[in-house]
């Protein structure tokens, strides 16, 4: 009875689950299909040090003696370029973010300049004739000099000589010797006044005088009071400072924005207050080789004497505006040498790096000729925080575009480190359609074949360089990389 009884109580109960589980289908399925929907997806396994590097199955890392780490797609977000900070480390920073804008550049370059003399208005003096400075006129060093005014006498016998020979020549009538006479003379450097003198019964003068040709100052004197002179010889330089140049400096990136004409305001330490308005007159044809700068021209005139060669002044050369571009704030862009990158933000603390070409700059703003659209919200202060999380999450290093490689298995065949050959028996490699072969391979880095030996059984990393296939990596089976 006892027996009976336990087999009717056991019928019971199952004839209850299956009338329980004919009433909730789903009950019996229910906890297998929560765990699953609870595990996160995972969309590579990488190492750690080698973040570029994507594998797509778990297992050792082929560069390091560890596991590979997975990397789990995010709930609503799916860019690995992206970068998640905590918003409240990125309000603690003060992370601050401002829109790309549309706008024209307005290109100004700030530059510094150097009063010079005007070349235009020198006058050198020189002797006509050899001979001895009787009598200095002139004697300091950029002392003001007059139009007109007396600065040297000079004896010279062939001076004298040639005014005898035309006291004869008048006493004679013969016209073309007379002519031919007046005409030395004047060649000799012999004032007209004092030709006209001789004519009208004046007696030849021992010391030819010689005027200053022009106002100014004496920029240069090269005799003494009885020094001997030389035909040719420079005597006087004589600059005129009534009107003035401004050379100065523009760096070589921004020398296609000037051209003669453009507007240039110039002011100078020198005269607090003082700004005046000119143009670019010329812009010089060679570039200097060593401060990688070209010079540019700018006439200044000087009533008054105001300004004096060798000044500085401050230069603002003015080159118009750009077509229109996107501007961002200068700040925003950080150069890396090779590129420039952009970090955009995309809210709730995320933000992406975006590599951007640049333009000019100016004004604390500067062109964005590709990479980012206007309205884009890029940072502007806190880039170190966000910069070193990507660099850590090898976002950057994705950014230039990570080498592909690809792995095969085969037998080393033939090795030699010190010439870096190496040949190997393969097996197929379907991702580069190759067939299992016997051939030669070109290493990245000879070390890669230290130790290796004919006959191991290896994996090997391949990655392209232009047409050919280069081994990077090399690992004997059941050995270290």
């Amino acid at each position: 009875m006892k027996t009976i009884f336990v087999l009717l109580l056991g019928v019971g109960i199952g004839a209850a689950a299956v009338w329980q589980i004919g009433r909730h289908p789903t009950a019996a399925v229910a906890t297998p299909s929560a765990a699953a929907k609870t595990e996160r997806p995972v969309l590579y396994w990488f190492d750690p040090m080698v973040p570029e590097q994507h594998f797509a199955k778990p297992g050792k890392s082929p560069y390091m003696d560890m596991e590979l780490v997975p990397r789990y797609a995010d709930a609503g977000e799916s860019d690995e370029n992206v970068v998640k900070i905590d918003p409240r480390i990125v309000q603690n920073l003060g992370v601050r973010a401002e829109k790309a804008e549309a706008g024209h550049l307005l290109r100004r370059i700030d530059t510094v300049g150097y009063v010079e003399t005007d070349e235009n208005r020198v006058e050198v003096v020189q002797a006509r004739a050899a001979g001895f400075v009787e009598k200095l006129h002139l004697r300091a060093l950029n002392d003001p000099v007059r139009r007109g005014q007396l600065l040297v006498e000079v004896y010279s016998p062939d001076l004298l000589a040639a005014q005898e020979e035309f006291q004869l020549a008048l006493r004679r009538d013969d016209p073309a010797w007379r002519a031919a006479a007046r005409e030395r003379l004047s060649l000799l450097g012999v004032p007209e006044a004092r030709i006209a003198e001789q004519e009208k019964g004046g007696r030849p003068v021992r010391a030819v005088p010689y005027f200053a040709p022009s106002d100014g100052v004496a920029a240069e004197i090269g005799v003494k009071e009885g020094s001997t002179v030389s035909q040719g010889s420079p005597m006087f330089r004589i600059a005129d400072l009534s009107s003035l140049w401004v050379r100065a400096e523009v760096p070589e990136e921004q020398a296609g924005w000037i051209g003669p004409g453009k507007s240039v305001d110039i002011a100078f330490p020198a005269l607090p207050g003082l700004k005046l308005a000119a143009r670019v007159d010329y812009l010089y044809p060679e570039l200097d080789a060593k401060t990688r700068t070209l010079g540019v021209r700018i006439k200044l005139p000087n009533p008054g004497l105001r300004f004096r060669p060798g000044m500085v002044a401050n230069v603002t050369l003015y080159a118009g505006a750009t077509a229109a571009a996107v501007l961002v704030p200068t700040e925003s862009v950080i150069a890396t040498g090779k590129r420039s990158i952009v970090l955009i933000d995309a809210g709730n603390g995320r933000f992406r790096p975006v590599v951007v070409k640049v333009g000019g700059e100016s004004h604390g703003k500067t062109e964005i000729l590709e990479g980012i659209k206007v309205g884009d919200a890029v940072v502007v202060s806190g880039q170190f925080l966000i910069e070193s999380e990507a660099n850590l999450k090898g976002v950057l290093a994705r950014l230039s575009g990570p080498a592909q490689t690809w792995t095969g298995h085969g037998r080393v065949t033939a090795v030699d480190a010190a010439t870096g050959e190496l040949k190997m028996q393969h097996q197929p490699i379907p991702a580069l359609g190759w067939p299992g072969m016997t051939m030669p391979f070109e290493v990245a880095d000879r070390a890669l074949l230290d130790g290796l030996k004919i006959g191991q059984a290896v994996d090997f990393d391949l990655a392209k360089q232009g047409a050919n296939y280069l081994v990077v990596g090399i690992r004997v089976q059941g050995g270290k990389p």
